[in-house]
Parts: C-alpha cells; sequence; structure tokens
C-alpha cells in the first residue's frame, strides 16, 4: 500500500468512527437518557435535613396509549444545578422520604442523590 492509499484508508476510517458514534450517542439521548425528560404536573417537594438538595415530583402523561409516569428531580440549592434522579412508569403518587442527608427514598426506592439514578426501564 502506497502511502496515499493508507492516507485514504485511514480518513475513511476516521469517518466511519465519527459516524458510529454520532449515531450511539442520538440512540442514547432519544431512548435512555432521562435527563431529557421535563416535569409536567407539580406533584410535592422535599428538602433534605441539611438543606443542600431538594426533591421534587412531578406526574408526567404520555397520552392516551401510554400511563402516567413520575419523574424525581433532584436541585442542589447551594449551586442550582437540577438533574432528574427517578422515573417510574404506572404510578401516579411520590412518597418522599429522606434517610439522611444524601440518601432518599422515593416510593420505596433507596437512592444516594450524589450518585444513583433510579430508571424503570433498567430494572
Amino acid at each position: 500500500m502506497n502511502q496515499k492509499q493508507k492516507k485514504r484508508s485511514i480518513t475513511i476510517l476516521i469517518i466511519i468512527a465519527f459516524i458510529v458514534g454520532g449515531v450511539a450517542y442520538t440512540i442514547n439521548w432519544a431512548f435512555f437518557d432521562i435527563q431529557r425528560i421535563n416535569g409536567q404536573e407539580y406533584l410535592q417537594d422535599q428538602t433534605s435535613p441539611n438543606g443542600i438538595y431538594t426533591v421534587t415530583a412531578y406526574l408526567n402523561n404520555s397520552g392516551a396509549t401510554t400511563d402516567f409516569t413520575v419523574l424525581c428531580t433532584l436541585k442542589n440549592n447551594k449551586n442550582g444545578k437540577i438533574k432528574n434522579i427517578y422515573w417510574q412508569y404506572h404510578c401516579k403518587e411520590a412518597h418522599i422520604q429522606w434517610l439522611n442527608d444524601e440518601i432518599v427514598k422515593i416510593n420505596d426506592i433507596k437512592l444516594n442523590v450524589k450518585s444513583e439514578v433510579y430508571d424503570y426501564r433498567r430494572e
């Protein structure tokens, strides 16, 4: 293989890698990442014992062909950042209980708010 063919092969491999990576990222974003979901109908919120975090629960209605879901967001009250930490299908209520400053129980699911996320699709 001469230098020109080698360069062309490497360029083609790089382009294919970018396309495959882009498709994989899009599939993950569209079908598996709950961070893109927004809450609809406010249910309740609970602040952690030390006041650093607030969990807010929302009831989401996805339309006539699917059941209700509960989405819970976690807000860091120090820096204002919000992330989704809980998404449950076939559910209309959220029972939120803080067990300590970093562990919250939502509908009998315990989560460490620093590192865990509950998504019903991953059971």
